[in-house]
């Protein structure tokens, strides 16, 4: 019995909070500002160019020294 007046008075005062009319539109005045864009573009020769190396094989240096093994990283048998 307790549970059924709860959930009634729990609608009850759902529905009366849904009911009331709040929203009262408030009108902001706003004002404009203008905004000039001065962007000057300078253009610049590149002297370096650098190169990144892509290795083909798997057994290069930098692949195994990349891919190190420690012993806690191996499979434990049970």
């Amino acid at each position: 019995m307790k549970a059924i007046l709860t959930l009634i008075a729990v609608i009850f005062f759902g529905t009366l909070a849904m009911a009331q009319d709040i929203s009262k539109e408030v009108k902001i005045e706003t004002t404009t500002v203008g905004v000039e864009l001065d962007i000057t573009v300078q253009e610049e020769a590149q002297k370096e160019t650098k190169v990144a190396r892509l290795y083909r094989f798997r057994n290069s240096r930098v692949k195994k020294a990349l891919s190190f093994r420690t012993k806690k990283n191996r499979s434990k048998l049970a």
